[in-house]
């Protein structure tokens, strides 16, 4: 199914825009008298307008997001220390500028717990993260996220130079579920961009990350919304405008089938 955009000012209208849906999504959820909310949440430029309006609007209408749970989508893996015994890849430091853990701490859940006062913040523990070394796999997530009824609305960015969503690669496959993957130049390049904490070095990029698939997107999520903001998005939002099915060779197409897609863009992002 093909998923036209709604096209935005800025990336501060469509921050609001989607905070907004957000906020409609716990509503939803009180409705229902679910639990939890889970809010699938990328790092990066692309969804910071949408954070920080939604922290605002907690702040102003003094909301309660006590039952918002974040789920992130992935994290980067470092090469062990050399006088660790066993080899292999860790989590990165949750401490790093470029951690997503440290992203989604400082960018999501505190300045939401701020913003919504004592007792009606996320508690500390709602922030979810993918294990690369859970005993169960890395696929375990997806039956975390499974067992809590699913994410109800997973927030969706694309690369800006190969189409991947989280560190899905171009070439992945439709069944991919949470698991360790290799992070392609492209990729990389991009995340660059990105954290200036890189210095601009590709080598300072890690290699390896772990992250949901295509797969835990498209079948694990309530609905879905594509934020894709500036000039350097063109290309994304023509090959995802275009998209009626999921395209292996530009991973973020899987937004055509997902169940309840939308699709936010601001003008610079188009081309009219």
């Amino acid at each position: 199914m093909r998923v036209q955009p709604t096209v935005l000012d800025s990336p501060e209208a469509l921050g609001e825009a989607a905070a907004a849906a957000v906020v409609e999504g716990l509503a939803a959820a009180r409705t229902r008298r679910a639990d939890a909310f889970l809010l699938g949440c990328p790092t990066g430029r692309s969804p910071a307008s949408t954070y920080a309006a939604l922290a605002r609007r907690v702040a102003a209408e003094r909301l309660d997001v006590s039952r918002l749970v974040v789920v992130l989508m992935d994290e980067y893996l470092v090469p062990r220390r050399p006088q660790d015994d066993d080899g292999g890849l860790a989590l990165e430091d949750p401490a790093a500028p470029h951690s997503c853990a440290r992203y989604g701490r400082q960018e999501v859940l505190e300045p939401l717990q701020r913003a919504a006062g004592a007792g009606r913040g996320p508690s500390d523990d709602a922030l979810w993260l993918p294990d690369p070394h859970h005993p169960d796999g890395p696929a375990a997530y997806d039956a975390l996220i499974a067992d809590a009824g699913g994410v109800d609305l997973f927030l969706l960015a694309s690369g800006a130079s190969d189409g991947h969503v989280a560190f899905n690669p171009p070439g992945t496959p439709p069944d991919a579920t949470t698991r360790v993957v290799e992070l392609p130049e492209t990729t990389r390049r991009d995340n660059l961009a990105t954290f200036p904490s890189f210095g601009g070095d590709l080598a300072n990029v890690p290699r390896h990350g772990v992250g949901v698939g295509v797969a835990t997107i498209r079948d694990l999520s309530r609905s879905v919304l594509m934020l894709c903001h500036g000039a350097g998005k063109r290309a994304a939002v023509e090959r995802l405008a275009a998209a009626d099915r999921y395209d292996p060779t530009w991973p973020a197409t899987v937004l055509a089938d997902c169940a309840a897609p939308r699709f936010l863009v601001d003008r610079a992002a188009t081309r009219g």
